[in-house]
């Protein structure tokens, strides 16, 4: 009998602590970044940190919940957790409350619930169960598109919304499917997309066309024997055709906010007066990051000691700014602690990964890991002015009860599905 009680509590503690980890040093900053006033109650509730705390708890529920589940429930609902996830995001269409541009929230009296974080797990149990599925072969081209199809329907859904930082992050599936024995060639391609775009942008249609031109025609006398002068030309055409289409697509579609940010980015702008005001007004926050970053020194000031922190320089930074709380009050030295508490997160969730017996384990495991790295890359890039300003949360650490139990349903499932592994006999 003590045998068969001590195998339910057989998980891998080391994800567990790791996860605890975040959490905890997550609500110090929080309460640093949110506080007012030399007195602090810990238990006031009309303020982020209290209300943050009253998230952690409910998440030890949650917790407990998730694995007290049979870990098949996950891998036979999968379809019908998807269907429902979807169909949660299209209600937002009718129900949905608009905060900051994006209507990607149910309000319920003073709580306010966000579908888009919880799809990110649906989508990923559907992914896990698609290609698990003995009649799919990854590398076949149709049951590429349907596993495609998976993954952009919601990153539509969500686009839709207005929420393009939420969209982004299911570019993290591409690693997932790339594991799975996606073919070389569409790594290839989307590194080449991405350079030809950033290309567009900073030189201009004319001089990229130049230099599309070079090399192809330098590959094709290269590798002549190879490749015919039809398929070089077909490949200078899709170029040219890519990048007019990256202009059109900055120039028509997006709207100007979003290519105010990526001018920023990129360094567009020219004209030194309307730079100056695009800073003040769509770069203020990334602004008002760095220098909080920069004055942390090595050591940081210490706890609730960061007088840009306290002094509420950078709007809202208890959410998608909070490592800028990290820079300042525990310096390099924290925030290289944080990075490393998230690393070893996930290395160890691909180090699990690679253990399990099941394909549809293995699978959702590396969706939980490309998921967070996604998110952490480009939080953390994005506070430290490295790629544009996109609002993404910081996985287990920024303000907010919608993502922490998105990532804690998300890391706590695959915990369950690897303890399957470990309580075997």
């Amino acid at each position: 009998m003590v045998r068969e009680t001590n195998r339910h509590f057989k998980f891998d503690w080391i994800t567990i602590i790791l996860f605890l980890l975040l959490v905890g040093f997550g609500w110090l900053n929080i309460l640093s970044a949110s506080h007012t006033g030399d007195t602090i109650n810990y238990f006031d509730f009309s303020q982020p940190y209290g209300k943050q705390l009253i998230f952690i708890l409910l998440t030890f529920v949650l917790i407990v919940l998730i694995l007290s589940i049979e870990a098949k429930f996950y891998e036979r609902f999968s379809s019908i957790i998807y269907i429902i996830s979807m169909l949660s995001l299209v209600g937002l269409f009718l129900f949905g409350k608009n905060v900051n541009g994006a209507t990607s929230w149910y309000a319920f009296g003073g709580m306010t619930l966000q579908p888009s974080e919880f799809a990110k797990m649906a989508t990923a149990l559907a992914v896990a169960k698609f290609i698990s599925d003995l009649n799919t072969d990854i590398k076949q081209f149709k049951d590429q598109i349907k596993t495609i199809i998976i993954i952009i329907v919601p990153a539509i859904l969500v686009l839709l919304q207005n929420d393009t930082g939420s969209t982004v992050v299911y570019a993290a599936f591409f690693f997932v499917l790339y594991r799975e024995g996606l073919p070389k060639i569409y790594l290839i391609l989307g590194v080449l997309v991405l350079l030809l775009s950033v290309f567009t942008l900073k030189l201009g249609l004319l001089i990229t066309a130049i230099l599309c031109a070079v090399v192809i025609t330098s590959l094709h006398f290269l590798f002549k024997r190879k490749r015919s002068i039809l398929q070089s030309a077909l490949a200078l055409i899709c170029c040219l055709g890519l990048s007019y289409g990256v202009k059109f697509f900055y120039q028509d579609i997006l709207k100007p906010h979003q290519q105010d940010r990526i001018s920023l980015w990129l360094r567009l702008e020219k004209d030194p007066e309307k730079l100056q005001q695009m800073k003040k007004t769509f770069a203020y926050n990334l602004h008002e990051s760095e220098k909080a970053i920069s004055s942390g020194g090595v050591t940081g000031k210490g706890f609730l000691e960061g007088t840009r922190t306290t002094g509420k320089f950078v709007p809202e930074q208890h959410t998608d700014y909070i490592f800028s709380t990290v820079g300042e009050e525990w310096g390099f030295l924290g925030s290289s602690l944080v990075v490393l508490v998230f690393v070893l997160l996930l290395l160890r969730i691909i180090h699990l990964s690679e253990l399990q017996k099941s394909q549809f384990s293995r699978v959702y495991g590396y969706s939980v890991a490309a998921i967070i790295f996604m998110h952490f890359l480009i939080n953390i890039g994005m506070v430290m002015g490295l790629i544009p300003t996109i609002g993404i949360p910081l996985p287990m650490f920024s303000y907010g009860g919608s993502g922490l139990w998105a990532f804690t349903i998300l890391l706590f499932i695959f915990i369950k599905l690897d303890s399957n592994r470990i309580n075997e006999w």
